[in-house]
């Protein structure tokens, strides 16, 4: 049996940019001395005069990034999701979300899975956060080519797009002729009748991986892809809802205003369904290797569908 093909989502994220710089001469990619590790580096050997290095002030880069937006070129701001959604979240807020400007948001390194680095670099807040943000786009892609997808879509896009992509590689599971990425529409990847998978980024395919075993005992698990957080597809989720009457989201976030709580809210408006909430516990993280810490907060294969079964 062949092993499944891993790549990490911010390789993704800087092989993209390098393509559609190819394409499109207003593209303009800024880092915060992190070039090497959000993988902005690719776009940059491409295109030296149309990457920028703003140093370790983030905030001073989205201030930089929402003016050159003003003359009709469209920039990517880059660095850790924990600088970019939380270092310089009044600059995001302020300075771009405010006056609705069109400035991308590469963020690296989200959640627990940035390993060793530790509690202060593990963002698990990020979705939260931008989420509030009146007219964000936010974006969580599960695997390579819908990461790509994202990219070329958020340049599409005419607005402000948070982009939240992984450090560690994941199985490349959207490796279809029929698979299209459309901003605010989720993929239904696995169609079921007994509860409702609602997930995002990372834990997608061992969600997959998940509704296997449940229905070897039995259980029938729909399993849905939510890559755009917001605008959330209510659609998809609630007709799955309904036919189900069990939610449950997963998600390498915290519990609190993710996923979770963005699904909580349009179920609970229409109070059609029970819904449950796997992620991160209103905790931080801590230091130590990608996938051990995936196994200790039970989101790796095992840890979720312990959960779920716990919930059944």
């Amino acid at each position: 049996m062949s092993e499944v093909k891993k790549i990490a989502t911010r390789e993704s994220y800087g092989k993209a940019l390098a393509e559609l710089g190819e394409i499109h001469d207003n593209i303009v990619v800024l880092d915060a001395d992190l070039a090497a590790a959000t993988k902005t580096g690719i776009f940059k050997k491409a295109f030296p005069d149309r990457h920028l290095d703003c140093g370790i002030a983030e905030g001073n880069m989205m201030s930089v990034a929402a003016g050159i937006s003003t003359t009709g070129k469209v920039p990517f701001a880059s660095t850790f999701a924990m600088f970019a959604a939380g270092r310089a979240f009044e600059q995001v807020r302020n300075s771009i979300g405010y006056p609705h400007l069109n400035v991308k948001i590469g963020a690296t390194h989200a959640g627990i899975s940035v390993g060793e680095d530790g509690a202060s670099h593990q963002c698990n807040e990020d979705i939260a956060l931008m989420r509030s943000i009146p007219g964000m786009v936010v974006i969580s892609p599960s695997d390579d080519i819908e990461a790509r997808a994202a990219v070329k879509a958020a340049y599409e896009y005419v607005g402000p797009v948070y982009m939240r992509f992984g450090r560690l590689a994941v199985p490349v599971i959207n490796d279809n002729p029929d698979y299209k990425f459309e901003i605010g529409k989720a993929i239904t990847l696995r169609e079921g009748s007994d509860i409702t998978i609602v997930t995002t980024g990372l834990p997608v395919s061992n969600c997959l991986e998940v509704a296997k075993e449940l229905e070897k005992e039995g259980v029938s698990a729909e399993v849905i892809n939510v890559h755009t957080i917001k605008p959330l597809d209510k659609e998809t989720i609630l007709a799955s809802a309904k036919k189900t009457g069990h939610v449950i989201t997963v998600e390498e976030h915290s519990i609190l205003g993710g996923l979770g709580g963005a699904v909580a809210e349009v179920v609970a408006e229409e109070g059609i369904a029970k819904v449950s909430r796997i992620g991160i516990r209103d905790v931080f993280g801590e230091s130590g290797p990608a996938l051990e810490l995936l196994h200790k907060y039970e989101l790796d294969t095992p840890g979720i569908y312990k959960q779920i079964k716990e919930l059944l």
